[in-house]
């Protein structure tokens, strides 16, 4: 709870930063960020047979590590347990040190007007939001499983009782703000970088007997994946390319463009003013309806 408190905080601060930094020729940054949500949360929906057949085959690795690893792991990590400084401080590169990182981006891209930078910061709030505070916290609370340190066993699972060891929410935000650097840098060695704090955040919440190594292995899954679908469709979105998307609402179903669009409007004025803004793209009842989001 304290953990998501003050992510929740940072988290707000970050984002009053981006919106007031969002350009007036494009998308208010809560939208982008709403448009992500939406994105991501409905991807099973757009899965075809490989994307299941690898959603399920990763649903059984990480059953195969909590029957197989979960044990060995804890007891291993509890042998060496202690008050490690390193540990302790890795750590935090799960919670609020992940957004100084986001920070650090944001400042980088706004004072040396760096796209790429802007585009991290924006994409690793974005993927946070998405995955450390909706799809881990709702398997937390579905799953109900107790972590190590309450001695229950590997397998006591009790849904809907508040017990949150499964997946890991350090790991989680950890993997999603590394996916998105990773993403957005070619470079080797940052990416190398990335994931290895990453990987050490695993490590220290198994270290302080927080998680199984599902709980962590799962996290890990859900940022990696979250980071990476963001930055593909933001990507898309910032290229002016077009992306389709299912558009649900009581009054209607259908589809929806996103995407930059350039408008021009021509008159008798000799000049010739262009425009560029976000569409979405209806259809009911037959008849095509286009909305247009300035």
């Amino acid at each position: 709870m304290a953990m998501h408190t003050r992510l929740l905080a940072c988290s707000s601060a970050l984002l009053l930063g981006l919106c007031g930094s969002a350009h007036a020729t494009t998308p208010s940054y809560p939208s982008i960020v709403l448009d992500d949500m939406r994105h991501v949360l409905t991807a099973p929906v757009r899965w075809q047979t490989p994307e299941w057949r690898n959603a399920g085959l990763t649903t059984l690795g990480v059953i195969g590590v909590a029957a197989i690893a979960d044990r060995p792991i804890r007891d291993e990590m509890r042998r060496h347990s202690g008050n490690s400084r390193l540990m302790r401080d890795v750590e935090r590169f799960g919670a609020e040190y992940s957004l100084g990182v986001l920070g650090g981006f944001y400042l980088a891209g706004t004072l040396g007007d760096d796209a790429r930078a802007s585009a991290v910061a924006q994409d690793g709030l974005a993927a946070s939001l998405v995955a450390s505070g909706i799809v881990t916290p709702a398997l937390k609370y579905v799953t109900g499983r107790s972590r190590p340190r309450d001695a229950t066993g590997t397998t006591r699972l009790r849904p809907l009782s508040g017990a949150a060891s499964f997946p890991s929410g350090h790991t989680t935000q950890a993997f999603a703000v590394a996916s998105v650097i990773a993403s957005h840098y070619d470079e080797t060695w940052v990416k190398c970088s990335s994931y290895a704090v990453a990987g050490l955040v695993g490590v220290a919440r198994s270290y302080h007997d927080a998680h199984f190594a599902s709980d962590v292995l799962a996290g890990a899954l859900i940022g990696t994946l979250v980071g990476q679908s963001v930055v593909a469709h933001n990507r898309t979105l910032r290229a002016g390319k077009l992306t389709v998307l299912p558009d649900l609402a009581p009054d209607r179903i259908g589809v929806r463009l996103a995407g930059n669009f350039s408008l021009h409007t021509t008159g008798n004025h000799p000049n010739e003013k262009c425009h560029r803004s976000p569409c979405r793209i209806f259809f009911q009842g037959g008849v095509l309806l286009a909305v247009l989001h300035p």
